[in-house]
């Protein structure tokens, strides 16, 4: 037998070799992207309308309001709040900054 035909034979065993390491390498870059990916993507949520500051504003009556700072207007000397659905007088009320749960 000649030296070429010594390294002609076919090995099957050195294709198998090439096909797994390919695969592998295929499956190991994927697995990889996607940790880098799952990492570097956040999805963040949209940020509310914060209303302000907790107050708490104290009436001449004694009562209390609790309230937060964005929904008290002052209007032509007077003290409004206002909400969604209601707008009262707070007229005379004293505010303190002060948190409440």
């Amino acid at each position: 037998m000649s030296r070429l035909k010594r390294y002609m034979i076919y090995k099957p065993w050195v294709s198998l070799k090439i096909i797994f390491l390919l695969v592998s390498l295929i499956v190991l870059f994927f697995l990889v992207a996607k940790l880098y990916l799952n990492k570097t993507i956040v999805i963040e949520s949209p940020k509310k309308d914060e209303p302000g500051e907790k107050i708490i504003i104290v009436l001449p009556s004694g009562k209390e309001v609790y309230t937060y700072e964005n929904l008290i207007q002052s209007e032509n000397g007077k003290l409004y709040y206002k909400g969604d659905r209601s707008e009262i007088d707070l007229t005379g009320g004293i505010v303190k900054y002060e948190d409440w749960e």
